[in-house]
């Protein structure tokens, strides 16, 4: 088993906030799950603990990833961050609300991965194309090389056609694409993205992430 020290800001070398909360054992699929949109309602820049509204279901899914035994990894970006609007200490106390909130409802997130790097981002953020940005699916395979994920038995859930994206590009098993957030704008082109070896999926919210294939109850246990 694999245990990374978790830090107050912990930032790799890239500046990319790297947190994981849970020594897991290696070979296991893993829930990768946008915020922004998906786990959260998308107030564009999220910084203030007091914005946060949770989207409803999120903490039974999220709950049921944990009961069988599939990591739960969040990979957001944070453009926010980049453009200066706010920094990590705002980021940080959102997410730990967030992860309060969870873990009152007996659901738990194993790892947070956040890549404020933008094309108008100010100093060290400013890139035109970061590989950890998504649709790069550079966060995701930082995290499969951290925690010995199984990518090809993972999914993904979001709500924008680039989170679709950086799951097919990471190689995911597929993902669904969730009509809150800018979901619904954004269908027709995370419909695009489908392949024979990459499956997209179209659901309401994050609720619907009870049905893919790894949640279901017979896995449960």
């Amino acid at each position: 088993m694999q245990s990374i020290r978790t830090a107050a800001h912990p930032l790799n070398a890239e500046g990319v906030w790297c947190e994981i909360s849970t020594c897991i054992a290696p070979g296991r699929p893993a829930l990768f799950l946008d915020r922004d949109g998906a786990v959260v309602e998308e107030t564009d820049y999220l910084c203030r603990v007091e914005d946060i509204v949770m989207i409803e279901g999120a903490a039974a899914a999220i709950a049921a990833a944990n009961k069988c035994n599939v990591a739960v990894v969040m990979v957001t970006n944070q453009a926010g961050i980049g453009r200066g609007y706010y920094g990590w200490p705002e980021f940080h106390a959102v997410q730990k609300t967030i992860v309060s909130i969870l873990a009152a409802q007996g659901a738990k997130i194993d790892a947070v991965y956040a890549c404020p790097h933008h094309r108008e981002g100010k100093g060290a953020y400013a890139h035109p194309d970061h590989p950890a940005r998504k649709p790069n699916p550079g966060m995701l395979l930082q995290a499969a090389s951290d925690l010995a994920l199984d990518l090809k038995m993972s999914w993904l859930v979001g709500d924008k056609a680039s989170d679709v994206e950086a799951a097919k590009r990471a190689g995911l098993a597929g993902a669904l694409q969730v009509a809150t957030g800018y979901g619904t704008a954004e269908r027709e082109h995370g419909a695009t993205l489908a392949t024979a070896a990459f499956e997209v999926r179209f659901g309401q919210s994050i609720a619907d992430a009870m049905m893919l294939p790894f949640l279901l109850p017979q896995n449960a246990g």
